[in-house]
Parts: structure tokens; sequence; C-alpha cells
């Protein structure tokens, strides 16, 4: 598994890896985060899975605003659609115990951020999926600021996984890095299958 820390265009990074991945005949699986503009202004996230569903995860809150009764999950001023979210990004989840033996997949998981640790089906899937062995993961965290997330801090923490911190200044170079790594892992997990 690979993480990359967040916030200096690694949605980018990650989607340059996927082409490079896909070209060399690896599958994928899993989904991105990206950014929704309108007017210029940055107005929330959607969830984007790898074969172009896309689904709201998060939105400014316009006005007041009501949740009909159901707590409310908001990072800053979003307002995050958890319901959504996990309509989406779960089901990506079951293909990642390969019944099929594929051990060329790479399942991407861009982000383990704390939006999308608002869901607990999520968190209890994502920990199913690093400590299954049938699955190479490349996924990106925040950097940490403020409290420590609890998954972001045990995924960091694992020995089965390596960070590469992305900057504006490397993030072109690690490229390169990120897909030799990803091979390696690749290559590792066909031999004991």
């Amino acid at each position: 598994s690979i993480v990359l820390p967040t916030g200096v265009g690694k949605t980018t990074l990650v989607q340059k890896a996927c082409e490079a991945l896909v070209s060399s005949g690896v599958g994928l699986e899993g989904f991105y985060t990206e950014e929704v503009r309108e007017g210029g202004r940055r107005v929330g996230f959607d969830v984007v899975t790898l074969s172009g569903e896309r689904g709201h995860l998060s939105r400014i809150r316009e006005g007041a605003g009501t949740s009909h009764g159901r707590r409310e999950y908001t990072v800053g001023q979003y307002v995050v659609d958890l319901p959504s979210f996990e309509s989406l990004a779960l089901p990506l989840f079951r293909h990642t115990g390969a019944a099929d033996g594929d051990s060329r997949k790479v399942f991407i998981v861009d982000e383990i951020g704390k939006m999308e640790l608002f869901s607990q089906a999520f968190i209890r899937a994502m920990r199913q999926t690093l400590d299954g062995s049938s699955c190479t993961i490349l996924g990106t965290i925040p950097v940490p600021k403020g409290k420590p997330l609890g998954l972001v801090e045990e995924v960091r923490s694992r020995r089965d996984v390596k960070v590469f911190t992305v900057s504006k200044e490397n993030r072109n170079a690690l490229l390169q890095d990120i897909l030799s790594t990803l091979q390696e892992c690749l290559k590792h997990r066909s031999q004991n299958q």
C-alpha cells in the first residue's frame, strides 16, 4: 500500500498513475474526490468512481439549512453527504476480496480524510482491505494538522505501507517512484499467490 498526503495536486498525481497503470495492463478499482466549482468558487467535493459514476461528497451550506432531523456531518463550511458517499464508495470494496484471484489489480482510495471518516462502514471496509492480502492500494491521506484522525494515523504507521509526501516541487518526479513501487507490490503479490 502507498499513501500520499493531500493538498498539492495529489488527485492529479493519482490520475496520472492510473493512466500509466492502465496502459501497462493493470486492473483498477476505486474512487477519487474532485473539487466542484461554480463561477470560479469551490462549492464542494464530489466522489468519482474510476468507472465514471459521480455523486456528492460535500457541499457548502447555503443559508441556515435544515438537516431534516438527521445528524449533520460538517467539515468547516462543508456539509458531508454521507448516504451519497457510501452508496458510491462502499460497493467498490466488495471487489477487493478478489475472489477472481487477480493479483494485477490496484485499488485507488483518494482520500482517507476527515469527510470520508464520518462513515463507520467506510472505516471498517478500509481496515478489512488493508488487512486482506489480495489487494495493492494506492491511497491519499491528509497532512497531519490539528487533532490526529484515528484511521489516518493507523495507516501512516503500518509497516506494509509506504508514505510519499507530495509537494508542488516534487510531485512530477514522484510519479515514477510511485509507479515502480506499485509494480514491485504487484510482482510480490503475484509471486505469493
